[in-house]
């Protein structure tokens, strides 16, 4: 068997200086840190964020596969960067199970905050917050008392104010609440508006709908 230690990494980045582009790349599993370092120091402002990564048999099949399904979104032929939704690779990814070992998102993650500064930190919280807001469910239409439904039908959650929903009997957070249907630990980073739709759409296609149709009236 294959030391798990040996294996490559593949990760889905995004950036909050580059709204709507992802960086689908590759690293080995005792590189990542450095790796991470020259994203970091390659140009942009702000630290990117690992939406996902995974160890995998196989990194150079895995990414080459992942370029060519999303070629016609890819920016650049030189690049790694496609402008298209992040949840689109990660779906991707996990229909790989001959390939994908495990799960590492939150342990790139923490390798790009290590990298970071606490002001290179702040600095990309404040990029995320003046380009949009939190979401306020009642604002982009999804009134109190609506129900969501998680992708599978499996869970369902009920939203009990503007940024809170009703979860197993408890008042909670979406994102937590898309923890426990996940199985992920408490501290585990994600953005839950993909795997809830509200009358047949995903919260983060509301989410974006309301907003580009405030931008186009601006």
């Amino acid at each position: 068997m294959q030391n798990s230690a040996a294996l490559q990494i593949v990760y889905v980045l995004t950036n909050p200086a580059m709204p709507g582009l992802v960086k689908i790349g590759s690293t080995t599993q005792e590189e990542v840190d450095v790796r991470m370092k020259q994203l970091f120091s390659s140009g942009v402002p702000v630290p990117f964020d690992c939406v996902f990564a995974c160890r995998v048999l196989d990194a150079m099949k895995v990414e080459k596969a992942l370029h060519h399904a999303f070629g016609q979104m890819r920016i650049n032929p030189t690049r790694e960067f496609f402008r298209i939704e992040p949840e689109r690779v990660i779906s991707i990814l996990k229909l790989l199970h001959t390939e994908v070992v495990d799960d590492v998102t939150a342990q790139v993650e923490r390798t790009i905050e290590a990298e970071a500064t606490q002001a290179d930190l702040q600095a990309a919280e404040h990029l995320k917050q003046a380009r949009r807001p939190r979401m306020d469910y009642v604002q982009i239409g999804v009134p109190i008392g609506s129900v969501l439904v998680y992708e599978d039908g499996s869970a369902q959650a009920t939203v009990q104010s503007t940024r809170t929903v009703l979860f197993d009997g408890k008042e909670c957070s979406l994102t937590a609440a898309t923890r426990k249907v996940r199985q992920l630990p408490e501290d585990y980073p994600l953005q839950p508006s993909p795997y809830w739709t509200y009358n047949g759409q995903t919260l983060k296609e509301i989410y974006e709908a309301f907003y580009a149709g405030q931008e186009s009236d601006a």
